[in-house]
């Protein structure tokens, strides 16, 4: 698996890490845009490789009156519009065997979410498509156990595949990250940090999503420091206003200097 397997990807020569970001799901058009927009700029100015995410649907929710999606076909369709208007390539997670197909005439990678990375028929799904795969580590799993999410990839005929370690249950409403799992991962596939999903804090009595962002920065240098290939961060333009996961997103306007400092990191940690 490559940086060169998927289209659009600019910035492949840089040896910078490369980044998936955006909002946590599509809630318009207008709101996608303008986070693309100003990612897109900030890449470009970086030399970072860029993939927009964003989740067409969000099944996983902790009450039935959460926030799922503006509808599949709408969402779907705006990812693929940001692909056209910003020549960029898209991420969205899928939930079920039938959305692996119907997603992939959308967006060029396809995100086996953590609960779901043990679903055999779906990551042979996703797998299929030919798409690339982003399996996200159960929140449950050891990083050793990932080795057979991989597998399951490679069974299905693709070599596409990255691990994102999103961190490990501590207790019923924190989050930790092992750093040691790392390097364990990056023996099986590309390893990505998802910055954002990792400072989470779940399972609040009142059906609400926590989370940490201000430990973002302090979670993404120890990933930079530990050689992750690539980054997963969250942003909005207004977290406390966003309809999934604000709690825990970095604000869009603090993306350019994470980012900077990130690879002043990075170039360091080269060096040795």
């Amino acid at each position: 698996m490559t940086l060169q397997d998927i289209p659009k990807i600019k910035h492949t020569d840089s040896n910078n890490f490369f980044l998936l970001c955006g909002p946590c799901a599509i809630e318009g058009e207008d709101m996608a845009y303008r986070i693309a927009e100003k990612v897109v700029s900030i890449t470009d100015k970086l030399n970072i490789p860029y993939v927009f995410k964003g989740s067409f649907k969000k099944a996983n929710r902790s009450r039935i009156d959460s926030f799922t999606g503006i509808g599949d076909e709408n969402a779907l369709e705006i990812l693929a519009k940001v692909s056209e208007k910003f020549d960029v390539p898209t991420i969205t997670d899928i939930h079920e065997v039938s959305d692996a197909a119907k997603a992939a005439q959308y967006v060029d990678v396809l995100q086996i979410p953590a609960f779901l990375v043990r679903q055999t028929d779906l990551v042979v799904a996703a797998a299929r498509t030919g798409k690339v795969v982003n399996l996200k580590k159960g929140q449950f799993m050891s990083p050793e156990a990932m080795k057979h999410a991989v597998q399951k990839v490679k069974d299905a005929g693709s070599d596409k595949a990255w691990i994102t370690d999103r961190g490990t249950m501590f207790g019923y409403q924190d989050m930790i990250v092992d750093f040691r799992g790392i390097p364990t991962m990056k023996q099986y596939a590309p390893v990505v940090l998802d910055v954002t999903h990792s400072l989470q804090q779940p399972n609040q009595s009142a059906g609400v999503t926590g989370g940490r962002p201000d430990m973002i920065e302090t979670i993404a240098r120890a990933g930079v420091v530990n050689n992750v290939d690539g980054l997963f961060i969250e942003t909005h333009f207004d977290p406390a206003n966003a309809k999934s996961d604000g709690a825990n997103m970095l604000h869009l306007d603090n993306l350019e200097g994470l980012l900077t400092n990130l690879l002043a990191i990075r170039k360091l940690v080269q060096s040795f």
